[in-house]
């Protein structure tokens, strides 16, 4: 009844609306939604009443979800419809005290304040049934985990105790009576339509099941790996695409071919009514069982290491492989036998019985694992040694107590009679085992795959150095931060999935509601924040700096140059026009998050009052810092020289500068010291550094034949590059001597002064072989006495030559 007053006010609107009719339609679809999903959340709360099971509990969440997600959208909708509404009632205005409006504005505000509350009433009540609703699927978790820790406290007598067996043993019969019921059906039906001719829909669903398990699976796995030997480069990727290909065939070969079983069973008419959900199951079971083999054989790779990702070695996936095959097959039987008691109706008793033996066999399983695993550590470390692998082996160690002491709790509890307990505890550890490789394998496979395609050595990495100017270092960091997002995303889901059984925690459904509800937003003050705004401001910020690039670009090769600006007007005009554009860009971008330009000027205010009681010292070293990243007359790896020390720099932030002195310490200048201040740059033009020696030889001397071995010493020395080619100058002729100026280039500044030794050793070794002296002229001191005129006698040379 309410819906139909609804629709019919909503109808009466747009045919006195006139102008509004527009509005009112989307208006009334989504009043519609709402009170449909009014009915769906008063028909989940009246089956909610009665008791429930969990394929009905679901699917009850299911349907509170779609109704909490329509009266979401219906009133999107509605207030979005409310805005425009609003719009034009604003503009109409209000009417003039004393003045008489036309009929026609009269009736259109008249309309449009009737649509007005008629549109907020329908949004009140679109929130109050998403309010329902929100609280409907929260009984429902909460219904879920209570009967989750009631069948984990449920206790029987103890599987060693007469009474449980006695228990099954009066069942038994009920129980043989339905199996036997059971068969004979199945029995019966078969019978009959065999004898009606050759089922050949039955041979023929059985001859494509046996080609599918067998010949198309092996095929298959042996064309991937011949196609990507061919064709694929060696490297991870191709190893992941092989283990892929692997889980996939193995997984939907098996699944296939029970399902293509299963239908030419169908088709021909053999199996009765009441198998469906057996046959269901079935399917569903070998779907299962091929996941756990292929993925466990994926992981183990036995028979071909070297396609192997996981770092195991070949006993450690000899000795594993059996074991996961009877993994695999517990798998399939657990499931079947759970199938087969559904569908057979098997006593509360027999159903207990078959769950401590699943839970028996299972734990008996994963001893044995535990204990092949450690017979392979203990052997390892007697032949590696204790201090090998400690990381590894300590990671391994808490992994193995934690498996131990589950293993010891379930089995305790099944002695004691808590059998629900035991089987889910046992299962949950083969589950988290089979999940934990699946993970692996995709968090590898994501990780080489991001971190191979978006590489500055790839195609797609060289594409876009080419194409869009991208550096090859913001390619590689893209690769890296796309590989963290994507196994993020896979961790999350695999919680999700890990912890279903355990209620509303587990659901991945309630998970992704949770990220869903981060992800609409945090409030910072008067701006909501939410990853989907960051995502759009840094598109927006990338959109306004290569609008920025391209403009610069433009400026500094076709404008400027047309200009009679000389070069540093150019470059002056360059940087301010840099500085602009960045500046707008950044300030777009923040508009694009909801931060309006009235915030940033209100931040600037304040950041000026902050200079104005003593941050100059700190702004003029932000602003040089800026400069320098802007400008980068100082890079990271630059040999410079500050005043009278000189190093290498190796970092560079908005306040200082750090430079690695020779002696291994560090130097901190503040970025102004090198935005106002002479620096020498050594490595700035270009990365070559120079050798310079100078010597003399007395002129007898063949100044040739010199400046050969000098040219020789340089060329034989390694470090010396050939191209700038050495050279050997004659700088001056004095004193008798001979003056060299002899220059050679090497690699690097940092090389020079070990070349230059080395090149001084050689020289001096030559030059002594071939007798020639280097050095400076022999000086000569005569003693004279002052005043007399008589010449004295010469003094020995031995006491008047000094060198």
């Amino acid at each position: 009844m309410r819906l139909i007053l609804l629709s019919c006010a909503m109808i009466g609107l747009v045919a006195t609306g006139g102008p509004v009719s527009a509005q009112s339609n989307p208006a009334a679809a989504s009043a519609t939604r709402i009170a449909q999903a009014e009915v769906e959340v008063r028909a989940v709360d009246r089956a909610l009443d009665a008791r429930v099971d969990d394929e009905d509990r679901r699917g009850l969440r299911d349907r509170a979800q779609g109704a909490k997600d329509a009266t979401d959208q219906a009133v999107s909708d509605l207030s979005a419809q409310l805005a425009l509404v609003n719009a034009r009632i604003t503009g109409l205005g209000t009417p003039t005290p004393g003045e008489v409006e036309a009929p026609e504005l009269v009736a259109q505000r008249k309309a449009l304040a009737t649509l007005r509350a008629t549109l907020d009433a329908a949004i009140k009540r679109g929130r109050l049934a998403g309010v329902e609703a929100g609280q409907l699927i929260d009984e429902i978790d909460q219904s879920q985990a209570a009967q989750f820790n009631e069948k984990l406290s449920t206790k029987t007598p103890s599987p060693l105790s007469p009474a449980f067996w006695s228990i099954v043993l009066e069942q038994a019969p009920r129980d043989g009576r339905r199996v036997g019921l059971f068969l004979k059906q199945g029995g019966e039906q078969i019978a009959a339509q065999w004898r009606g001719g050759i089922p050949w829909q039955a041979l023929l669903g059985l001859a494509l099941a046996i080609v599918l398990i067998g010949p198309v699976r092996v095929g298959a796995h042996r064309l991937a790996q011949r196609r990507l030997i061919a064709e694929a480069p060696p490297s991870r990727v191709r190893r992941s695409a092989y283990t892929f290909w692997r889980v996939a065939v193995g997984t939907l070969c098996p699944l296939a071919a029970a399902f293509i079983l299963v239908q030419g069973l169908r088709w021909a008419g053999l199996l009765p009514q009441r198998w469906t959900s057996f046959l269901d199951g079935f399917v569903f079971a070998s779907g299962v069982a091929g996941f756990t083999a292929a993925v466990t054989g994926a992981v183990l790779m036995r028979s071909q290491p070297s396609w192997r990702i996981a770092p195991l070695e070949d006993e450690t996936a000899q000795r594993l492989r059996p074991l996961s095959w009877v993994l695999t097959l517990l798998t399939f039987t657990t499931a079947m036998v759970g199938y087969f008691e559904g569908a057979i109706g098997s006593s509360r008793s027999a159903v207990i019985a078959t769950q401590a033996v699943e839970a028996l066999l299972h734990l008996l399983l994963i001893v044995a694992t535990l204990v092949v695993l450690g017979q392979l550590r203990a052997r390892r470390a007697a032949q590696a040694g204790e201090a090998t692998h400690v990381g590894v082996s300590a990671g391994l160690s808490i992994a193995t107590l934690i498996a131990w002491i589950a293993v010891g709790v379930a089995g305790l509890a099944l002695l004691i009679g808590y059998i629900w307990f035991s089987w889910f505890v046992s299962l949950m550890i083969g589950w988290t085992v089979l999940l934990g490789s699946a993970l692996y394998l995709m968090l590898v496979a994501a990780d080489d795959i991001a971190t191979s395609i978006f590489v500055r050595d790839s195609k797609v990495g060289v594409t876009l150095t080419g194409a869009l100017g991208v550096r090859g270092s913001m390619i590689d960091q893209f690769g890296l931060v796309l590989s963290g997002m994507i196994r993020l995303a896979l961790v999350l889901l695999a919680l999700g999935v890990l912890l279903k059984p355990f209620g509303a925690s587990g659901d991945p459904g309630a998970i992704f509601d949770q990220i869903a509800s981060v992800a609409d937003g945090i409030k910072v003050g008067n701006v909501w924040i939410s990853p989907g705004a960051i995502l759009r401001g840094l598109v927006v910020l990338f959109v306004g700096l290569a609008l920025v690039r391209a403009f610069m670009r433009w400026l500094e090769q076709r404008y400027l140059p047309a200009t009679d600006l000389d070069g540093s007007g150019r470059n002056s005009v360059s940087l301010v026009a840099r500085y602009i554009g960045i500046a707008l860009a950044v300030i777009w971008a923040l508009a694009s998050l909801g931060i309006g330009v009235e915030r940033i000027a209100l931040l600037l205010s304040a950041l000026s009052v902050g200079i104005g009681f003593g941050l100059q010292a700190i702004t003029q070293n932000f602003v040089s810092g800026l400069i320098l990243l802007a400008e980068r007359p100082i890079k990271i790896g630059d040999l410079i020289r500050v005043g009278t020390d000189e190093g290498d720099v190796k970092r560079i932030s908005v306040r200082s500068t750090e430079i690695e002195l020779p002696d291994h310490s560090t130097l901190i200048v503040p970025n102004s010291e090198l935005i106002t201040k002479s620096v020498l740059n050594k490595t700035l033009a270009g990365p070559l550094g120079r050798i310079q020696i100078q010597f003399s030889i007395p002129i007898e001397e063949d100044a040739e034949v010199v400046r050969g071995i000098v040219l020789s010493c340089f060329t034989a020395e390694d470090t010396v590059l050939a191209d700038p080619v050495p050279a050997a100058f004659i700088d001056s002729i004095a004193d008798g001597r001979i003056r060299f100026n002899c220059f050679a280039h090497v690699a690097s500044p940092r090389a020079a002064y070990g070349a230059r030794s080395a090149v001084l050793l050689a020289l001096l070794s030559a030059l002594r072989q071939r007798g020639i002296e280097i050095g400076t002229v022999p000086q000569k001191m005569e003693l004279v006495r002052q005043g007399g005129t008589t010449a004295q006698p010469v003094p020995a040379k031995d006491e008047t030559e000094m060198k």
